[in-house]
């Protein structure tokens, strides 16, 4: 046995079971380790959906909709991520207290719909310190 083929060698459960205990950036960089680990990662929604899951705890809507839509757990992942990170920031007040739109980091400019902008400016309106502009 080929020292470097070990993962043909192991059941396909054992594999998704130890892929499934991956992080999604590991997840992906796993994907991209050989043309098998890619195919087995890529073609089994149930490594991609407890993932889509935490997403959905921040972009429940976007989550809820892709699922209605037949999209797969991976691409609703896809589709979502970047988005809840950015959503699950402002959220939790990270950018709460930047006095000018030149303080805002580019990097945290993500594309959002008028609804998720809404919950944004609610959650800021209920903060303890939140300032009336008069």
């Amino acid at each position: 046995m080929n020292q470097n083929n070990f993962f043909k060698w192991l059941p396909q459960e054992i594999a998704l079971h130890i892929f499934g205990e991956l992080d999604v950036q590991s997840l992906c960089r796993a994907s991209m380790t050989c043309v098998s680990w890619f195919d087995t990662i890529r073609n089994n929604d149930s490594l991609w959906k407890p993932h889509c899951l935490a997403v959905r705890a921040v972009c429940k809507r976007e989550v809820d909709d892709d699922r209605k839509s037949g999209y797969s757990w991976r691409d609703i992942l896809l589709r979502n991520y970047k988005k809840s990170q950015m959503k699950l920031r402002w959220l939790s007040g990270r950018y709460s207290y930047i006095c000018s739109p030149i303080s805002l980091p580019e990097s945290i400019m993500y594309p959002m719909d008028a609804e998720t902008w809404g919950e944004i400016l609610e959650a800021e309106l209920k903060r303890p310190n939140h300032k009336q502009i008069s």
